[in-house]
């Protein structure tokens, strides 16, 4: 096993660029996961199979001090990659479009180093290499898998949890991690109108279902604009619009569907109760029947005030002061698995810059141009080790490439 870290950095760089090369979507990381095992035994640290394609791995299980638990999560996405890149996507329709290939890489440059120094490190480190968390609820079946339980009965249940994600709307050496949430609660909803349809050049023999389609999709802005405090942070959006016709037929079905993110339950419950109020009603004006859906997907990611504190603390002495001066305010309306963590035990999460310096711009999280900054492995591994609380890799200077 290589314990040269510039030597593990690189290898760390390889294999995110394979991963790249070959991604899976959730609950399908099979060569992923397969990856990651055959890592963690060249590297001669314990894991077992956890959530089919999930991986849980501990080192120094009998160690006296509290139980350090990080996660990474490998999942790709549904989306055709338009990157270019030497390593992009050989999958069709398949893409890392949110880094997740990153995430998995560094925890993995991690595991090299925590292994070459095992027996330096104050308590036990479990390792969490987590699939399906675009929208999978991968985490919720970890925790069911017993990640977060001890590893074996003679050593202690995990005390804490720390977790990140990059972000490319934030420069590079620039991090948010506050006390409380850090990103929203999100759900999805669907409005399906039945009309009646007919020929376009008898509008009073149809009950137009576009028509009322178009008239839901505007009424719902005021959910936010007119339903909720402006203190409360909230988005609602119709991502899609269906209604299938000829040029000169008004059709029997329209449907729409978006999805909502905000602070918290409680005004979660509030949205879906006023999207069902309003489409309900918009549609009957016209004349069409709605039926509306709505299904909660992941909770608030709160972080934990003293994990989060250590984790601000790490974010300093790794990027230096001025880390945290930007003007991104929490939570972000994007959402996260790693939620259920922190329902569950102590921890905290960090949205940590990939992008570069202002004015330039880099493509979005979820964009077919996106990629993850390679520069952002080699001082994350050393934040995560740092919390580990295992001896620091060697100091040298830190940029972005």
């Amino acid at each position: 096993m290589t314990t040269s870290w510039p030597e593990t950095v690189a290898q760390a760089r390889r294999l995110r660029h394979d991963l790249h090369r070959r991604p899976e979507t959730a609950w399908a990381e099979h060569e992923t996961a397969a990856t990651v095992r055959e890592i963690l035994d060249t590297a001669q640290i314990h894991w077992r199979r956890c959530a089919d394609t999930g991986t849980v791995a501990t080192l120094a299980p009998q160690a006296s001090g509290r139980h350090v638990a990080l996660r990474a999560d490998l999942d790709a996405m549904p989306i055709a990659e338009q990157t270019g890149l030497p390593y992009t996507s050989q999958i069709d329709d398949t893409m890392h479009a949110c880094g997740h290939d990153g995430h998995t890489a560094t925890l993995v440059a991690v595991a090299h180093w925590l292994s070459a120094h095992r027996d330096a490190l104050p308590g036990p480190v479990t390792l969490l290499f987590q699939p399906a968390e675009e929208g999978g609820h991968g985490a919720a079946r970890m925790i069911e898998d017993g990640a977060l339980a001890a590893p074996d009965p003679r050593a202690p249940a995990v005390d804490v949890i720390f977790g990140w994600h990059n972000w490319p709307a934030l420069p590079y050496g620039l991090a948010l991690c506050p006390d409380g949430p850090v990103m929203a609660a999100n759900g999805t909803f669907g409005v399906e109108l039945h009309g009646r349809g007919g020929h376009a050049s008898q509008p009073e023999a149809t009950r137009d279902p576009v028509l009322a389609a178009a008239a839901v999709t505007v009424a719902l802005q005021q959910v936010v604009a007119r339903r909720l405090a402006p203190q409360a942070p909230a988005v609602l959006a119709v991502t899609s619009l269906e209604a299938i016709s000829a040029a000169t037929v008004t059709p029997d079905r329209a449907a729409l569907a978006g999805s909502i993110r905000v602070p918290d339950l409680t005004v979660r419950d509030e949205v879906f109760a006023a999207i069902e109020q309003i489409a309900t009603a918009t549609a009957a004006a016209y004349g069409v029947h709605a039926e509306v859906n709505t299904a909660a997907r992941y909770g608030a990611t709160v972080n934990h005030r003293e994990p989060a504190a250590e984790l601000r603390a790490a974010l300093h002495a790794t990027f230096g002061t001025g880390w945290d001066r930007h003007a991104v305010g929490a939570p972000v309306m994007a959402s996260e698995d790693f939620s259920y963590y922190l329902e569950q035990i102590p921890g905290a999460f960090a949205l940590i810059g990939g992008g570069p310096a202002a004015p330039q711009r880099t493509a979005a999280l979820h964009s077919a141009h996106y990629d993850f900054n390679d520069a952002l492995i080699d001082p994350v591994a050393r934040l995560l080790i740092a919390l580990a609380g295992a001896p620091p890799p060697p100091a040298h200077d830190i940029t972005a490439s």
